[in-house]
């Protein structure tokens, strides 16, 4: 297909694949990142936060589903790139009171990141008339949301204090 030829469907299946990458690669850095943590409560953050995206993974599959296309992840770089300042950070901080706080940050990241995509694919499938679509995917951003501000209380109640 010519680049001209290409529309918001096809933008949305992109993105929709870039999120389904993301989201993938996200459930193999949470078990590693909840090992790494020494706060317990970061830690079960992270572990609550693996149950919701498996049921993230779900919904986007369901989505793929919807568009009779299969559910294929197409490499998202800038997950890629987030996910790799994790792993750094993990290597340079590790056994120092500050790698939880870096940890954390670097989950906001990826949070953030998924917001901005969340966001734009629920706001094309209402443009597309998607309305099912537009659903799961609101779904999946308020828990976004909710885990950013989860995770906004934790450094401020505690974590970055520690690494004080």
């Amino acid at each position: 297909m010519a680049a001209k030829d290409k529309d918001l469907n096809d933008l949305f299946l992109d993105t929709l694949k870039d999120i389904y990458y993301a989201e993938k690669q996200i459930l193999k850095a949470l078990p590693k990142m909840a090992r790494a943590a020494s706060s317990d409560q970061l830690r079960a953050a992270f572990e609550k936060h693996q149950a919701e995206t498996e049921g993230q993974v779900e919904r986007l599959e369901q989505v793929f589903e919807m568009l009779d296309k299969p559910a294929r992840g197409k490499t998202c770089d800038a997950i890629v790139g987030i996910l790799d300042e994790g792993k750094e950070i993990m290597d340079e901080y590790k056994g120092t009171d500050a790698l939880d706080a870096g940890m954390l940050a670097a989950a906001q990241a990826v949070e953030h990141y998924e917001i901005s995509r969340y966001g734009t694919l629920k706001t094309w499938a209402t443009e597309l008339g998607m309305n099912d679509a537009a659903r799961l995917l609101d779904q999946t951003l308020k828990e976004e949301e909710k885990t950013d501000q989860t995770l906004t209380q934790l450094a401020k109640a505690a974590v970055n204090l520690a690494a004080a």
